[in-house]
């Protein structure tokens, strides 16, 4: 499996969705119908579409997009508000319902909930922002204004107040789209289209924690590194803090230099809430090759990380990450490895840290007791429901002390998911194709439902999980690909679903769904098992009204802390300010740096640089050198200047006094292709500081 594919699986989120939205060009309007269910199942609610305009005109062309609801996202706050956000595809933006029981009434039969459309957040995008708000369902004239490649949502827990609602769309250019509501989703500030640092950038996941902190991560095109930003604000801006996932040790094996790797595909970043001394610590997963050889020639992602900061919780603007490999399973027949689609990744209430991935047969879940340092052998947790058939899109959330849900896509037979001769047979290798006699082969094609597997005991040596269908109908027919627009098999329901927990320790799921036919668009109906029928795609919701797998436990003893460094080790942390080049201006600076498995974080930036505006972040495709003597820190690496590659630094730094502004000092260059920087002298706010094991 060479990078050019798993690119496209990863930046095929953007591609697919302008290719979702320029393929659904219609000339006529059609009317809105409501949603429908059918019974609940297992313990869950009736499953529920969550209603969208049939269409999204162009200005005044002529012409429309017809809308599809995919990839959900779910968050559940503190008050018990549900958001759910799914994507139409670039450029027809994202859209958000929201279930608030004060406002919007109580549930209804079966359990649903009456939700409310909140409309389209990010529908101000790079050409609509002279709006002043967001307008709803209707684009620009061309066609360009939204996101939708991609979205996710964060809620953020406050002591008090209504919890804020981050949310972040991915857009053609310049990349990533972030805003935010302090109101529950019914209003959102005007959307900055420009919340990555980096341009090029693909698949944004978020995470809030306290009252307005927000972390955002994202792969960076030029070396497929993954970003991550902290944003203070609620999610208007992501620039209080900055680092990188895949350390410098892992890059060889896992980063995309040169452009051939096999490369990575990250999941969701997770940041610790719990009450514990883990609380801030920021988890990653990922999928990469094994190995640097395989990496380099095209191997399986069948290797499973997790990166952890916990220097994060220092509040410096740069932080690092420690990378450990969980497990390494096999390449697969087809050489899918683990990267079917998404890894996942949760943290309790008790500082637990759980993963799950699949490699489309199975869905593994492992868990670790030591905030990321070690981690169980994996168990299948989708084989007592459904095994020997294909199983992908896994999710997971976590609670109180070792309560798990996850949830995941299962077929009913064997078979990988992208291929179309085992699951839609009587059907050509071509999406939408009729078939090969008769127009009803869809009568034989493989059936998917939803599955959840829950445990009350997540961390325990033997974790016991009870597994079952909350589906209640099939809500997909024939294969699913996990190929991105590179693979050949059905993308209609893209490439994730989601899982959040409530206040009450239940299960909200969002996923996607077409399994009916797409009537509000004239011309669509061939017959129900018809593969030329255009099928309606949409969210669908439900929730868990009674428990599965027994009493939730609230309360125990918080997970153990990672081993101390070795002897000898040593690490220097600081931040804040030095005179700029410029008489009467500052530059901001914040790093930390240590010589155990040598690694550093910079970040630098210089408004009254000589040449122009400076911003330096440093870039893990090397390692650094890292240097103590006595009091004082020397470091060389790779750099980033106005977030472009190939620049090197040298930071020197001493801990000279107590207190620290007017004697501790900080000195930078920078060197690059025609390009050299040089500042520094003693900091005159902040604080620099060496740690000795």
């Amino acid at each position: 499996m060479n990078k050019r594919k798993e690119v496209v699986t990863m930046k095929a989120q953007l591609r697919f969705g302008l290719a979702l939205g320029l393929t659904c060009l219609v000339g006529a309007l059609a009317l809105l119908v409501g949603h429908g269910s059918v019974g609940a199942i297992n313990g869950f609610s009736d499953n529920q579409e969550l209603p969208l305009p049939p269409l999204a005109p162009i200005a005044n062309s002529g012409v429309s997009f017809i809308v599809r609801g995919l990839e959900p996202s779910v968050r559940v706050a503190t008050d018990g508000t549900v958001y759910v956000s799914s994507i139409r595809g670039v450029p027809g933006g994202v859209d958000l319902h929201r279930y608030y029981a004060a406002v919007d009434g109580p549930s209804g039969a079966g359990g649903t909930y009456p939700f409310k459309y909140e409309g389209q957040p990010d529908n101000c995008g790079i050409f609509n922002a002279s709006q002043g708000g967001c307008a709803k369902n209707s684009l620009d004239p061309l066609g360009v204004g939204l996101g939708g490649g991609d979205v996710d949502i964060a809620v953020n827990y406050p002591l008090s107040g209504i919890p804020n609602l981050a949310l972040t769309s991915l857009t053609l250019a310049p990349g990533v789209t972030g805003t935010h509501s302090s109101d529950r989703g019914d209003s959102f500030n005007v959307p900055n289209p420009a919340v990555a640092l980096i341009p090029g950038d693909d698949r944004q996941w978020i995470d809030g924690t306290d009252a307005l902190t927000v972390y955002l991560n994202y792969h960076d095109a030029a070396t497929f590194n993954i970003e991550v930003q902290r944003s203070n604000d609620g999610g208007v801006t992501y620039v209080n803090g900055f680092g990188e996932v895949i350390d410098p040790q892992t890059f060889p094996a896992a980063g995309g230099v040169p452009a051939t790797n096999s490369a990575n595909i990250a999941g969701q970043i997770k940041v610790d809430r719990s009450s514990c001394p883990s609380r801030g610590n920021l988890y990653q997963i990922f999928v990469a090759p094994d190995s640097v050889a395989e990496n380099l020639n095209g191997g399986a992602l069948h290797s499973i990380y997790v990166g952890v900061s916990t220097d994060v919780k220092l509040g410096l603007p740069a932080f690092t990450f420690k990378d450990t490999k969980v497990f390494t399973g096999p390449a697969g027949p087809q050489n899918q490895g683990a990267g079917n689609l998404f890894p996942a990744l949760a943290t309790d209430d008790f500082g637990f840290v759980y993963a799950v991935w699949s490699d489309n047969s199975n869905v593994f879940y492992s868990f670790s007791t030591d905030q990321g340092t070690t981690w169980s052998n994996p168990i299948n947790v989708s084989f007592p429901a459904n095994g020997g058939h294909a199983n992908l899109f896994p999710w997971i959330a976590a609670d109180a002390n070792g309560h798990v849900g996850i949830v995941w896509f299962g077929d009913d037979r064997a078979g990988n998911s992208n291929d179309r001769a085992a699951l839609e047979p009587g059907h050509p290798a071509s999406q939408g194709a009729a078939c090969n006699s008769g127009t009803t082969c869809m009568q034989d094609w493989a059936r998917w439902n939803v599955y959840y597997a829950e445990s009350v005991n997540g961390h325990d040596a033997t974790p016991f999980f009870v597994q079952s269908v909350i589906s209640d109908h099939v809500i997909h027919r024939g294969t699913i690909s996990t190929g991105g627009l590179g693979g050949g098999a059905d993308r209609s329901l893209a490439d994730l679903f989601q899982i959040a927990f409530d206040p009450q320790h239940f299960a909200n799921v969002a996923f996607s769904d077409d399994h009916l036919i797409n009537t509000e668009v004239s011309g669509s109906d061939n017959g129900f098992d018809n593969p030329t029928s255009r099928r309606k795609i949409r969210a669908n919701f439900t929730r868990q009204l009674a428990a599965m797998a027994g009493s939730v436990v609230k309360t125990g003893s918080c997970a153990s802390q990672p081993p101390p460094p070795p002897p000898g080790a040593e690490k220097i942390a600081g931040g804040s300010q030095i005179a700029s080049q410029t008489s009467g201006l500052a530059a901001n600076f914040g790093f930390v740096a240590m010589n155990d498995k040598p690694k550093a974080s910079l970040s630098y930036h210089d408004d009254g640089a000589a040449g122009g505006s400076i911003d330096v972040h440093s870039a893990n495709t090397s390692v650094p050198s890292v240097t103590f003597q006595g009091d004082c820190w020397t470091s060389k690496g790779d750099a980033k200047v106005n977030q472009k590659p190939g620049y090197t630094y040298t930071v020197n730094a001493c801990d000279n006094a107590k207190p620290d502004a007017g004697k501790d000092t900080f000195f930078i260059s920078v060197t690059g292709p025609n390009f050299s920087y040089s500042n520094g002298g003693v900091i005159t706010s902040g604080n620099i500081q060496i740690y000795k094991q």
